[in-house]
């Protein structure tokens, strides 16, 4: 009881200086990152009373705080006779829907199995995002907490901070065992209807644990780096003092006074393939904050053209596109290109804002060389060579085909007549059906043949009856679309085509 009543007279002095001193910055609703899990007695030694008083002390607790992925995130775990999951961590991301759900909790009765929730809490609490702080926030009206040494222990092993409220029943030995140092800010015992009292200490030692410094690279190039960190500052309560340097002790070290509504900086003007260090440190009257820091290396120096790509190839065209697109290092570019192995070369100059063109008037089936040069503001040049191939151009089609009947005493004959385009071309290729000369065959055999292309015309003899007969032209890089048509007999010659 003496070591009680001490402890009762120490919080009612680190209340009374935190009231003097230090209040929960403004800004607490954005400054913080983690898990907070509420592990609350509900049980039947709880009374109706201290269980509701509980719970509005723990919806005030909360509410300064930004909650969701990101921010913070709360779950809820009753202790009874079995635990009780009421909401688990990923469920609030807001204080509106967090405080309705804290209304609307119901008291479990029952025995006190807190063994049971800390299974249950371990299990939520290993499961979350590794590297973000978790608290376990322990409220109790200290009465048989059980054998809780082991899975606290556990839990603070896993990186885990524990924190306690009790009602002040007593087993304060065992509570002091289970807390993560320091006790004078994450142990109180406090009478239940006097726990207003310790709202702004608990808060302030829980914002310690998840504040959020983190100072991160966001986005980073060969010149210049983006710098991102949670503020903790507001534009009337502060400032930021940022400054850098890189490990060439020749190089300055760079500083720069930033407001206090700032959450971003960008570097620029940084050495390529360069490692820097970089501060920031909070300035306010409010109170002391860390000093955050990171180091980033630059990445290489990546000049344009760096990449050349092809596409839109057709047989007389090819769209070349080139980047990164560089408008503050490039006076501009120029596009050479011509046929392998020994045709004219062409230049076309282009504005350093385009990173495209579209190369026309090309041969079909060929291939080219073409260079990507960039005129540098330094006066340096940078090109790149790509080969590039066009499309093969269309064979022309057979222009037109007739087909006439001719009249012979010893056999159906047929004068087959056509039209074609002459550039290039090579041959005829003409095929037909000719009579099936044995009846047990399915089908009428096919004939081939081919003429030279100053052919326009031939004459087919035993034809099968309604024979197709086909013409297609020849070039020297393939066949080209023929026609064909149906030869009927001759006593139906007015149906041929």
């Amino acid at each position: 009881m003496k070591s009680f009543l001490l402890r009762c007279v120490f919080l009612w002095a680190t209340v009374q200086r935190s009231h003097m001193q230090m209040s929960v910055p403004a800004t607490a609703s954005n400054c913080c990152e983690g898990d907070i899990l509420l592990l609350l007695d509900s049980s039947g030694s709880v009374a109706n009373y201290e269980f509701s008083r509980l719970l509005l002390f723990t919806a005030e607790l909360l509410r300064p705080f930004s909650l969701g992925r990101g921010h913070v995130r709360v779950g809820l775990l009753q202790v009874g006779t079995q635990p009780h999951l009421e909401f688990s961590l990923d469920v609030h991301s807001s204080q509106d829907s967090l405080q309705k759900a804290l209304r609307g909790v119901s008291q479990l009765q029952g025995d006190t199995n807190t063994e049971a929730a800390l299974s249950v809490a371990q299990r939520l609490l290993t499961k979350t995002e590794e590297n973000v702080p978790k608290v376990l926030l322990w409220l109790t009206d200290g009465v048989q907490p059980g054998d809780v040494d082991g899975p606290m222990s556990e839990l603070k092993a896993q990186g885990v901070s524990v924190l306690v409220v009790s009602t002040v029943h007593g087993n304060f030995q065992v509570l002091q065992r289970v807390v993560t140092p320091p006790l004078e800010s994450h142990l109180y015992s406090v009478d239940i209807d006097n726990i207003d009292i310790i709202t702004e200490d608990l808060r302030e030692a829980i914002i310690k644990i998840i504040r959020a410094e983190r100072l991160r690279v966001v986005h980073l190039t060969s010149h210049d780096a983006v710098l991102q960190w949670r503020p903790v500052l507001s534009a009337d309560a502060g400032f930021y003092e940022l400054w850098y340097s890189s490990v060439r002790k020749s190089d300055p070290e760079i500083r720069r006074t930033l407001s206090g509504d700032s959450s971003r900086a960008k570097l620029s003007n940084l050495q390529p393939e360069t490692t820097y260090t970089a501060f920031l440190r909070p300035e306010t009257n409010h109170g002391l904050f860390n000093t955050l820091s990171v180091n980033f290396t630059t990445l290489p120096d990546i000049l344009s053209p760096a990449v050349v790509s092809l596409s839109d190839s057709g047989p007389r065209q090819i769209r070349v596109s080139w980047g990164p697109l560089q408008p503050a290092r490039v006076q501009s570019y120029t596009v050479e290109y011509g046929a392998i192995p020994s045709g004219r070369v062409q230049t076309v100059t282009l504005h350093k804002q385009k990173n495209s063109t579209l190369l026309t008037g090309l041969e079909p089936s060929t291939q080219y060389l073409v260079t990507v040069s960039a005129l540098h503001v330094d006066g340096k040049e940078r090109a790149m060579s790509v080969r590039a191939c066009t499309q093969e151009a269309a064979l022309p089609a057979l222009a037109d085909l007739q087909l006439a009947p001719v009249a012979r005493q010893e056999a159906e004959e047929v004068h087959v007549a056509w039209k074609a385009y002459q550039e290039g071309l090579k041959g005829y290729w003409v095929t037909w059906e000719k009579e099936n000369l044995h009846s047990s065959a399915s089908k009428p055999p096919i004939s081939t043949i081919y003429l030279p292309p100053t052919s326009r015309s031939t004459r087919l003899t035993n034809l099968a009856p309604n024979s197709r007969v086909c013409v297609s032209p020849v070039y020297s890089s393939g066949r080209g679309d023929g026609i064909c048509c149906t030869a009927k007999t001759h006593t139906d010659s007015s149906q041929w085509g």
